[in-house]
């Protein structure tokens, strides 16, 4: 089995409050922290961005869901006719995707 598929959560499901996660998308980290909710009906999780600090809703479904590897590891998940290639911009590259909706009212 390959390491990356050993880390790798498949549904919300799989997820509890205060799991740390990685949300990757083409090779690309762009969420890191831990969980805050989860809507197994719906495949979604709410986590705490750990780069922004804001609430970050994540689709299961979209991005690759990684388990970290360890302390500060940001290594790039091997897929199969993706370029993986890791360069110190790409693990710093910030794009949100999904963000909840403001509670405040």
């Amino acid at each position: 089995m390959d390491v990356d598929e050993a880390r790798q959560i498949r549904s919300s499901a799989e997820l509890n409050v205060g799991d740390e996660i990685e949300a990757w998308h083409n090779g690309k980290l762009f969420h890191r922290g831990p969980v805050t909710q989860t809507v197994t009906g719906v495949d979604l999780f709410w986590i705490l961005d750990a780069r922004t600090g804001t609430r970050r809703l994540i689709d299961a479904e979209a991005l690759v869901i990684l388990r970290p590897a360890g302390p500060g590891s940001a290594k790039t998940p091997s897929r199969a006719g993706v370029n993986t290639s890791a360069h110190a911009s790409a693990q710093s590259s910030h794009m949100p995707l999904f963000q909840a909706p403001s509670m405040a009212g």
